[in-house]
């Protein structure tokens, strides 16, 4: 099968992004930008982010997560540690987050070093969700290979019985993870693709180097 797309065209001209309306640090910006993309009626799932990281087999691999939180430190998110996503991040911390928002024309793009979270704000997120995703944590061994969707459906269902009048326990192998930036790209689309490039570089003493890239 082939379909030539060398026709798509469109021609970015909502918004600007110039360097005298960028603040000395960039967690300011994306706060401005997420509150923008949530008031959107055009934006759905403001918080959903890819995250890229390198397996031990040496290629990166991208998946969309859903950001849980963001502070002047970073960016928080959760999942099964024991997953391929886990295992990539214990062998290499390095990753990158990434949010496309095409109502908008803007993409941020994100480097920096994951950590896991304190057990006690892990504990506290898997506490505020509902039942059901509780028991999913544990009836899914993330990434494994499975012979059919009826192992699940079992898995969750002796999980219901079995947790039917108890508290449901976070599991050892599942949490949060804390992405401290050391770079951040804010992509504004621009007609005739001179995109507004805007990127924010952490400095040794921790403050924020802002340069114009080239599109």
């Amino acid at each position: 099968m082939q379909k030539d797309l060398s026709n798509y065209r469109k021609s970015y001209e909502k918004q600007e992004l110039l360097e005298n309306n960028c603040p000395e640090n960039p967690m300011e910006l994306f706060r401005t930008w997420f509150a923008n993309a949530e008031e959107s009626e055009s934006v759905e799932e403001t918080n959903a982010m890819n995250i890229s990281t390198i397996g031990k087999d040496g290629f990166p691999k991208n998946r969309i997560v859903l950001l849980k939180k963001f502070t002047w430190e970073g960016f928080v998110f959760f999942t099964n540690y024991a997953s391929e996503k886990g295992n990539a991040i214990a062998n290499n911390n390095n990753i990158c987050l990434s949010f496309f928002w095409p109502a908008l024309e803007q993409q941020i793009i994100i480097k920096g070093r994951a950590e896991k979270l304190a057990e006690n704000l892990s504990d506290g997120y898997f506490d505020s969700r509902p039942d059901g995703s509780k028991l999913g944590a544990w009836a899914s061994n993330q990434s494994s290979v499975i012979k059919s969707r009826a192992i699940l459906e079992e898995n969750l269902a002796s999980l219901e019985k079995e947790y039917e009048t108890k508290e449901i326990p976070r599991p050892e192998h599942w949490g949060g993870y804390l992405v401290k930036p050391i770079s951040i790209e804010f992509w504004q689309g621009r007609p005739n693709r001179l995109h507004d490039r805007i990127r924010y570089s952490l400095a040794e003493d921790f403050s924020w180097i802002l340069e114009r890239l080239a599109p």
